[in-house]
């Protein structure tokens, strides 16, 4: 080390050596990372591109930032040729060379000169304000291009993540929407008339606006990673996106079900005219019933049966010229509509049926009741006993007779079976409101 200067000790020709070779291999390493930057596709993108919004305001930033690096690194190159003309002078530099190679590799001996136009916009070192001239140290020249380099580095490289990201992708789902609204107007989804097709025209007007917006703004769309220093640290933001595509994949989901509903409709129509048919016969069955039952039964309440609905009918015929008009969105609903208010015709067809009949069937479980007695009594040898033969003849008379009394008929059973009952030694009938005086004595 040598005497001391106005930058301190003097550094001798080993130091000024390493110093040179340090400051060289930072300068190619500059040089490089400059010439990668100017041909970045983002930052050629970003010159071309008509911004908007915070892009704009960064790339105003940015681009005076990339100018202001070049003023730096030609500085720079400067500075470090003149102190390789000096050590290049002599072998074994002098005092006078080595003093002044210190002043200029360790000293504020880099004078930058710039226009108020060329650095206005770019950021300041530390907060200081912009000078038309300033003094750096070499070593203060690469912080502030390193500074410099990785703050226009991460603008470009955020806005070029966007547009490789977004654009490609809107575009993609913006074809998949044109596939989609042709196929939806095959099927009469359209705007005004079906959900689906208002939301197509709200799907694809989103799309238009997003990748203008992303086109002219596209850091507008970026998520900056949290805790990264890294340039171009972060993701772009697919939120519209991804919002449009779920928007898209429900209205496709909703025309291959009208799609389903063309493909079956025909044999959906068959099927609910024979569920329709089948309801009005057994309706026909139970009126017919009925009138059985009231010429028959006596003493007995018969439960009304209704006629057909025609409102049923009406939209089995609005379906089928739905389908024939090709109306599938309008099909769609009114087919499951009526699909279940078809089965729950059916199934009140058959409980009227079921109600109209009841007297009938319990005439006919009396009748099967008094045959299999009188069986089991002549099985016994009790066919002949005078009071068992006029017991059932009377049960008898009234079971066949029409209108037949349900009420009495059942009682001229249940008094037949208890007299059965007691000659048989099996266990006793219930009196279940059998007369007191015609019940069977001890000494018949």
């Amino acid at each position: 080390m040598g005497v001391t200067g106005s930058t301190g000790p003097v550094m001798d020709r080993d130091e000024v050596d390493r110093a040179l070779a340090r400051l060289g291999a930072e300068h190619e390493a500059i040089e490089t990372s400059l010439l990668a930057l100017q041909d970045h596709a983002g930052r050629r993108l970003l010159e071309g591109a008509e911004l908007t919004g915070v892009t704009q305001e960064r790339w105003t930033s940015t681009e005076a930032s990339i100018t202001l690096l070049w003023t730096y690194f030609d500085a720079y190159t400067d500075a470090l040729r003149t102190a390789r003309e000096i050590r290049a002078r002599r072998r074994w530099s002098s005092r006078e060379d080595l003093v002044e190679l210190t002043e200029l590799l360790n000293g504020e001996s880099v004078t930058v000169a710039g226009s108020v136009t060329a650095t206005a916009n770019a950021p300041t070192l530390h907060g200081t304000a912009n000078k038309l001239s300033e003094r750096y140290s070499l070593g203060t020249l690469v912080d502030r291009m390193n500074e410099l380099y990785a703050t226009s580095l991460d603008m470009v490289v955020a806005a070029d993540a966007v547009w490789s990201a977004l654009p490609a992708r809107i575009d993609l789902l913006a074809a998949e929407l044109q596939r989609t609204r042709r196929l939806a107007h095959s099927v009469g989804v359209r705007p005004g008339e079906h959900p689906a097709g208002d939301d197509l025209e709200r799907i694809t007007r989103t799309l238009t606006k997003l990748r203008e917006q992303v086109v002219s703004d596209p850091l507008a769309f970026w998520q900056p990673a949290e805790g990264s220093s890294a340039p171009g640290g972060g993701r772009p933001d697919t939120t519209v996106y991804d919002r449009e595509a779920r928007a898209l994949e429900d209205v496709r989901r909703e025309i291959d079900a009208v799609l389903t509903v063309r493909q079956d409709a025909e044999k959906r129509i068959v099927r609910l005219r024979d569920v329709l048919s089948r309801a009005d016969r057994t309706l026909a069955e139970a009126r017919t019933a009925r009138g059985e039952v009231l010429a028959k039964i006596a003493a007995t309440e018969v439960p009304v049966v209704s006629g057909p609905p025609t409102a049923l009918q009406e939209q089995l015929a609005a379906a089928a010229e739905y389908r024939r008009q090709a109306q599938w969105h309008r099909l769609s609903p009114l087919l499951e509509s009526l699909e279940e208010k078809a089965e729950d015709e059916l199934l009140r067809a058959r409980e009227s049926l079921t109600a109209v009949t009841a007297p009938l069937a319990v005439r006919a479980e009396l009748r099967g009741r008094l045959d299999a007695y009188k069986a089991k009594v002549a099985r016994h040898g009790f066919a002949e006993d005078t009071l068992l033969v006029e017991r059932y003849e009377k049960a008898r008379r009234m079971l066949w007779s029409a209108p037949c009394d349900l009420r009495a008929a059942e009682q001229a059973v249940l008094r037949y079976q208890q007299a059965a009952a007691e000659l048989l030694g099996g266990p006793r009938v219930p009196d279940q409101g059998v007369p007191e005086d015609d019940r069977r004595g001890p000494g018949a």
